[in-house]
């Protein structure tokens, strides 16, 4: 076996697949249970495809925590725009 083919954390900055995929997973998974518990399953789904279509928009995959942060910082400006839109349409419905 080559030894120089071996994965080398020193040698290599970027995190292998298997961990970037745990990252984005729990990720995606906290944001969407705390978006569910403060505007209910509907934005959470709404959210979520936000989140995945901004993934899928980026080049690469992000390797590190903060990097999947900023796609969810991104995403949870969309909710909240959503979120007023939704309060003000209410507002002017009831009045």
């Amino acid at each position: 076996m080559n030894p120089q083919a071996r994965y080398n954390p020193s040698q290599n900055s970027n995190p292998p697949c298997a961990d970037l995929m745990t990252m984005a997973e729990r990720e995606l998974s906290a944001f969407f249970n705390a978006v569910t518990q403060l505007f209910g399953s509907e934005q959470a789904e709404l959210s979520a495809e936000d989140w995945l279509q901004e993934l899928i928009g980026i080049d690469g995959l992000p390797a590190s925590t903060r990097e999947w942060r900023l796609i969810t910082a991104k995403v949870s400006t969309r909710l909240a725009s959503r979120a007023r839109a939704s309060s003000l349409s209410t507002e002017f419905t009831n009045a």
